[in-house]
């Protein structure tokens, strides 16, 4: 079987891809411990360590955002709801049977419909969830010089932030799974290292 190698991936949205994983598997690990779930690094190193991983990881979100809006890459996320019910029945059954993906990745066009939407629920809905409730958090101390102590109770924010690190997770774990779906269980993986990504002649047609 032929295959057309294309160059998809640019290095800095490698860079941000990898650094991003990376960070987020820190702030799984040492959220957790916080949380009380079990004991690595004690309780003060993992506060101290979940919130440098957070920090850095806003940081590089800023210096993306920059990126993405200067190098038009942020349409990449736009929304559609074409073929979405064929992608759905490809995940869901044809992956199993062998067939192939009905969405034909190119340099212009990454993500299938289903994965737009999903980084739309993650960046509308899970993002700030996440964030929202980790910086009131973080800065709980400081409530009562804005008023915020009247409204909000620490419980609830602390309930808010474990329920986007439980929907975080999910996300990442189903993102790994579907790293495995190209036509080798590592493709998608090493066009993420090199860039360039490997399409099937016949799956084109």
């Amino acid at each position: 079987m032929s295959a057309e190698r294309i160059y998809i991936y640019k290095r800095y949205e490698r860079f941000w891809h990898w650094s991003q994983a990376l960070l987020i598997i820190a702030m799984m690990v040492t959220g957790f411990e916080v949380h009380g779930s079990y004991h690595l690094l004690g309780f003060g190193q993992a506060v101290h360590w979940h919130s440098l991983a957070a920090w850095t990881l806003l940081v590089i979100w800023a210096f993306t955002i920059f990126w993405q809006f200067t190098t038009g890459e942020w349409r990449q996320y736009l929304p559609s709801l074409q073929n979405i019910p064929a992608m759905i029945r490809f995940y869901a059954y044809g992956i199993f049977k062998g067939e192939h993906s009905p969405y034909h990745k190119t340099a212009a066009q990454k993500h299938n419909p289903l994965q737009r939407l999903t980084y739309l629920a993650l960046l509308a809905v899970i993002s700030p969830l996440i964030w929202g409730s980790g910086l009131l958090y973080l800065f709980y101390a400081e409530w009562g010089n804005f008023g915020l102590d009247k409204y909000l109770s620490l419980e609830w924010v602390a309930v808010t932030h474990t329920l986007g690190a439980f929907l975080i997770t999910a996300f990442f774990f189903v993102h790994v799974y579907l790293t495995t779906t190209g036509h080798t269980v590592f493709a998608h993986i090493k066009a993420m290292i090199t860039g360039w990504e490997e399409i099937e002649e016949n799956s084109k047609h």
